[in-house]
């Protein structure tokens, strides 16, 4: 292939820069490297996939006056005074006034130089965070954002929530996000196109940029959705090539001539069930063919699946093989 549609190693060239070292994103530095790498986030393809878990209503109000408290709400305040502590321990509390109502924004923990740069007294900000009632009194502690009106654009609209591990911020986790999208290519779709249509289903690229950036605070959207059926496709076809590619291996033949089944059958007080004996024979049937088996034997709990496994067991001894029965706890190997 030419250009965009080389690969190295199986990959088009248009997808390199969602597998480059996860530093390359914007504000991702060997520390921040360390930390997402405990949950295996090393390539700006898995912060693309890591979708938000929820999201933040951040819309501008007039004012908390009407809030249900405890409830997170973004208003325009006038700072009026900073109240430092008087005491080591005790919080720096400043007081604001938006439309219609006075409240506290509390800091713990936090230089007052500091404080007072971002909140000068008499200046309008923007601030955005959890209010709560404290001892009969609206405050908003260490609230999400503190913006000078000039810069009240930059706060979206509705915040996503992503997952978090330690040293790592959400911050971090949005602004690392939108670098990755930013890189992300829009692709031939590979979805049928009527099954898109019926589920009103956005293509993958749009897709990605609704759950990143989203419009709403609706968590189960279409381009989620759509998401979700990527995977799932990717998953069954990785299983469809996988089983292809093992079809081809030659397999050991086993025949049973059935000796011992009978033996076992016969021994029963019961006469397995029409469904039980035709699982046996297609399974019989794939132990005597030249490929190698891959099967899967699925039925409710009481219907007989022991049984089956215990005469495909019994094929591979009168074919002259071993067989082994694992069970995945201690009970379950104690029953069989």
């Amino acid at each position: 292939m030419a250009g965009a549609d080389r690969v190295s190693g199986g990959r088009p060239e248009i997808l390199f820069p969602l597998f480059a070292d996860i530093t390359t994103l914007a504000g991702i530095g060997p520390k921040i490297r360390t930390a997402l790498e405990r949950p295996g986030l090393t390539r700006p393809r898995d912060l693309l996939l890591t979708l938000p878990t929820g999201v933040i209503d951040r819309r501008p109000r007039e004012s908390i006056a009407d809030l249900e408290l405890p409830a997170v709400a973004t208003v325009e305040v006038v700072v009026e005074a900073h109240h430092p502590p008087r005491a080591s321990g005790r919080p720096h509390r400043v007081t604001v006034r938006d439309a219609r109502h006075t409240f506290q924004i509390v800091f713990f923990r936090a230089r007052g130089e500091w404080v007072k740069g971002m909140l000068p007294e008499g200046a309008r900000r923007l601030v955005s965070g959890k209010v709560e009632l404290f001892d009969g009194m609206a405050q908003m502690p260490h609230p999400d954002h503190v913006l000078p009106l000039a810069e009240a654009e930059a706060l979206p609209a509705f915040e996503p929530l992503y997952p978090l591990t330690e040293g790592v911020t959400q911050r971090v986790m949005a602004r690392a996000a939108a670098d990755a999208l930013d890189r992300t290519p829009s692709l031939p779709e590979w979805i049928e196109p009527s099954l898109r249509a019926a589920e009103g289903w956005p293509e993958w690229r749009l897709a990605l940029v609704s759950a990143h950036q989203p419009t709403g605070v609706a968590i189960e959207t279409p381009a989620r959705q759509r998401l979700a059926y990527d995977e799932l496709l990717a998953h069954q076809m990785t299983l469809a090539l996988a089983r292809g590619r093992d079809r081809k291996l030659r397999g050991r033949e086993s025949r049973g001539d059935g000796r011992i089944r009978r033996r076992i059958l016969d021994a029963l007080s019961y006469r397995p069930t029409a469904a039980q004996l035709r699982a046996m024979e297609e399974i019989d049937g794939d132990m005597a063919a030249p490929r190698r088996m891959n099967r899967l034997l699925q039925g409710d709990v009481g219907s007989g699946k022991t049984l089956v496994a215990l005469a495909a067991m019994v094929t591979a001894v009168e074919a002259g093989g071993q067989a082994a029965l694992m069970a995945p706890t201690e009970i379950l190997a104690r029953q069989h």
